[in-house]
């Protein structure tokens, strides 16, 4: 009888004659060495749903092989190349729409998005019909003015979601707390701005703290300050506000998540700062925690038009291993981060040079490289990405057409976001 990983070897070759395979590295079976010839091979047959092992993390790459499971795996095989790398919707093709686009994903299952109506200078969500976002109901949250500019969605305590955004007409930062799952309405509060004669609200990112409560970073204008609110309640109707960074202009592009440490202050009202690299570098970071408890930040390094990223070294992330994923022209505008099904980060991107929208996918948990794969390509494509995991395991990238002006969606066919092609 074949051996499981010399039965899976061969199967991989023979399938090498019906379509390519990218190299892939990722580590879902903890009996399968990262040394072995049949590593990559194993992994990837279980990304495409081929064999998922013998039972839970276990892949039993010394056990036999029967007739029965060859057959599975041979018919599994030949409606691999079926599957595209992802699929591509346009969700609102009303004019000028898809700015500063935000993704979550609802207790639903379902994705819910915030984004900015240019025309008519309103703030808008759709709300995903399915898991891969094959359509979606449009509704506008937001018309009081120039609304809904650096949008940032997540979901709350309550199952519901709740919005920062910035409100160009007054200079505030502003929350929307959805009335209901699909937010078909929501609940509208000034939290910064106005009353206090700033200009405040920019580059907005909104997290749940560990009090179950709304956390949002976002940029001063008026002092070039980094500065924090925490919502008093789930529907973030007030929020007590503090300045972290007031050392320069800073506080631009930021993004927030919650570390695994067990933070004594919830509410943010100081933090210790400090620089991961630099200078020239920190534009459109964004931010996840891994499977490591560490922190993984993407972000697009200005001097050299690279995409990097920084993982933190400790959970205070005082010091950080450094990468540059993807250098080939000018790349890395609109960099969104997340953790993919397979515990490694995903990070969705515009190529500025190619007017296109990518995907890096890291190859180990300190994302010291990726695999990077061109997603859309069709015109100016890929301008403010965000990225989510959704209910079916796998990443979902809002973005905006900037050559049409569209709001479109990218759904991942799997936790690679690559397709899978027939040999030519």
């Amino acid at each position: 009888m074949l051996r499981r990983s010399l039965a899976i070897t061969l199967f991989v070759a023979l399938s090498l004659l019906l379509f390519s395979l990218g190299a892939f590295a990722f580590h879902d079976f903890s009996d399968v060495d990262s040394a072995a010839f049949y590593h990559d091979d194993v992994h990837w047959l279980k990304e495409t749903g081929i064999t998922l092992g013998c039972g839970g993390t276990l892949f039993c790459p010394n056990d036999p092989v029967t007739r029965g499971q060859m057959a599975a795996f041979l018919h599994r095989a030949s409606r691999v190349h079926e599957l595209p790398g992802f699929a591509l919707t346009t969700l609102d093709s009303t004019g000028n729409v898809g700015w500063y686009t935000s993704v979550a994903v609802g207790v639903d299952g379902r994705p819910l998005i915030s984004y900015f109506d240019a025309p008519n200078f309103d703030l808008k969500v759709a709300h995903c019909n399915d898991l891969a976002c094959g359509a979606a109901t449009l509704t506008t949250l937001d018309s009081a003015g120039l609304v809904g500019l650096h949008t940032s969605i997540t979901i709350g305590a309550d199952g519901l979601g709740l919005i920062s955004y910035y409100d160009a007409t007054n200079g505030d930062l502003k929350v929307a707390h959805c009335g209901n799952t699909g937010c078909t309405s929501a609940t509208l509060t000034t939290l910064d701005g106005t009353s206090l004669g700033l200009d405040v609200g920019w580059y907005t990112s909104i997290t749940i703290g560990a009090d179950g409560l709304g956390l949002i970073s976002y940029f001063d204008n008026t002092n070039f300050d980094l500065k924090v609110a925490h919502c008093s309640n789930a529907a973030c109707t007030a929020a007590t506000g503090a300045t972290l960074d007031s050392a320069g202009n800073v506080g631009q592009y930021t993004s927030i998540t919650i570390g695994a440490d067990d933070c004594s202050d919830a509410s943010c009202t100081a933090a210790t700062l400090t620089a991961l690299d630099g200078p020239g570098v920190g534009q459109y970071t964004s931010i996840a925690v891994g499977a490591d408890g560490l922190g993984l930040i993407s972000y697009y390094d200005f001097a050299n038009a690279d995409l990097k990223v920084s993982h933190c070294n400790n959970a205070l992330c005082s010091a950080a291993t450094v990468a540059t994923l993807d250098s080939t022209g000018d790349v890395g505008y609109f960099a969104a981060l997340t953790i993919g099904a397979d515990g490694l980060g995903l990070i969705s991107y515009s190529d500025n040079t190619n007017s296109d929208l990518k995907v890096a996918h890291c190859i180990d948990i300190v994302c010291s490289a990726a695999t990077l794969t061109t997603v859309d390509s069709a015109g100016n494509v890929g301008w403010y990405t965000s990225i989510a995991i959704g209910a079916d395991g796998r990443a979902l990238v809002s973005y905006r057409d900037n050559f049409s002006g569209y709001l479109k969606v990218a759904h991942c066919s799997n936790a690679f976001c690559v397709p899978y092609h027939r040999a030519r």
